[in-house]
Order: C-alpha cells, then sequence, then structure tokens
C-alpha cells in the first residue's frame, strides 16, 4: 500500500504528504523514540501518539514511508513545515494505535 492510498481511506488525514508514492512495508508501533529508532524498519508506517519536533528527525534516521498519529494527536504548525522540508509523510487519524494496525492486514 502507498503511503497516499492509505490517506485517502475514511479516517485518515494528511498533514504532511511530500512522497506520496512512498510504499508500505511493515508497520511499527511505538512511542519510545530511542527504541524507535533502533527498532522500526525501513518503509515501516509508524504508528504514535508523540507530536514534538523529534518526530521529525526519528522518521528520518528510521527511514519510515510516514508517521500515522494515532487518537487524533495535532501537530504544531512548526512540526509540519519541517515535516514537508524533510520529505517526511505524517497523516493522523483518530483511532487508538491497535484500532489502525488493523488497516494494514486489512488492506496489505
Amino acid at each position: 500500500m502507498k503511503v497516499n492510498e492509505l490517506a485517502s481511506l475514511e479516517g485518515f488525514s494528511t498533514l504532511s504528504l511530500p512522497d506520496g508514492e512512498r510504499e508500505i512495508c511493515g508497520v511499527y508501533i511505538g512511542d519510545l523514540l530511542s527504541w524507535v529508532m533502533g527498532r522500526a524498519k525501513a518503509d515501516d508506517a509508524w504508528i504514535t501518539i508523540m507530536s514534538n519536533i523529534n518526530i521529525v528527525a526519528v522518521a528520518s534516521l528510521a527511514d519510515v514511508a510516514c508517521i500515522i498519529l494515532a487518537e487524533g494527536v495535532q501537530l504544531e504548525r512548526a512540526v509540519i513545515e519541517t515535516a514537508q522540508a524533510k520529505g517526511i509523510n505524517i497523516l493522523s487519524c483518530s483511532l487508538p494505535a491497535f484500532e489502525i494496525s488493523k488497516t494494514f492486514f486489512e488492506k496489505l
């Protein structure tokens, strides 16, 4: 599934989508940034409730396909602008992380 396909599903909204054609090959759920940095795989969709600027750096280092903010978490404008500039896709969804992850098993 491509990030822009996920973004078009009901319940998902786009916050930053500079590389919507990026393929999602797996899912990683985690909120401890150092843990995510060492364990998320390239091309994963990273599901988190973290909303500070550091998520952009972690997403870049881990080379994830996108960040999905669970439970309706919103971002400050500066975080969105940084994500755009760094080529990081960020989506938001009101569902809990587990419910979001089920989307991938239904679609992948």
